[in-house]
């Protein structure tokens, strides 16, 4: 089995793959190296990835390292199945780039637009030729919240339920933020697939991350979805080093 952790601001999402396939995911609030050496206690772990947006404990990879047969601390020098055209490459997210090769992994030979909507809200896009062509990055939802109630005097600090985009147009302040954050980052997502199409461009979206969930609600018909995207690409990022290690 391959172990692919992906840590992220917030939370760490743990997947074990069999022959390309998950065949059990976790999360965690915080990942330990005891919870490492469990995982290998209880599942044929052979091979490793970890790809973390923050400073991943050095404990972890020690034990990732020692447990492991083929082991990855992912960054921006690691071979990857796609070329990577962003000009700076060492800035880039890890997760934003492990999110692109799952996506080129699952609709091969496609144009691709990925939103990654957590923390922050990504746009990214790879070509059909496997080329990841850069992206943009704009405020998650709770950032926007967040950034409505301390910028201004009045506005509360609000959470978004699930019927945020009902009514079209708030009846009062909680319905007005709510529904003017999540329609914001869908209007943003539409925007974004009408400008490809405005320069003929075919392609395919495909959306993952926390909050999801409220674009699908809007837009099911037109992306597909993926929760496990950076996951699933981290373990073809492994899969391809394994191979050219051969």
């Amino acid at each position: 089995m391959n172990l692919c952790i992906d840590q992220g601001n917030s939370r760490t999402k743990v997947a074990l793959f069999k022959d390309g396939r998950i065949v059990k995911n976790l999360i965690y609030k915080s990942f330990t190296s005891a919870d490492v050496e469990r995982l290998f206690s209880l599942y044929p772990i052979t091979d490793s990835i970890v790809s973390s947006v923050a400073n991943i404990e050095p404990a972890v990879v020690n034990a990732l390292h020692r447990l492991s047969k083929h082991f990855i601390l992912f960054d921006h020098l690691t071979p990857l199945p796609i070329a990577n055209y962003y000009q700076t490459p060492d800035t880039l997210g890890h997760d934003r780039i492990a999110s692109a090769v799952g996506a080129s992994y699952l609709c091969p030979d496609k144009n691709l637009l990925i939103v990654d909507a957590g923390s922050a809200v990504t746009y990214d896009f790879v070509s059909a030729d496997r080329r990841f062509m850069g992206g943009n990055i704009a405020p998650g939802i709770k950032m926007r919240l967040t950034v409505l109630n301390q910028m201004t005097k009045k506005l509360p600090r609000i959470e978004v339920e699930e019927n945020a985009l009902r009514p079209l147009f708030g009846k009062n302040t909680h319905e007005a933020i709510a529904a003017g954050v999540v329609r914001g980052i869908i209007f943003e997502v539409k925007g974004y697939m009408r400008a490809l199409k405005e320069q003929n461009i075919s392609y395919e979206v495909y959306v993952t991350g926390g909050h999801a969930p409220y674009i699908l609600s809007a837009m099911k018909s037109e992306v597909r979805s993926e929760p496990h995207l950076v996951l699933i690409g981290l373990n073809c990022i492994l899969e391809y080093n394994k191979e050219i290690k051969q």
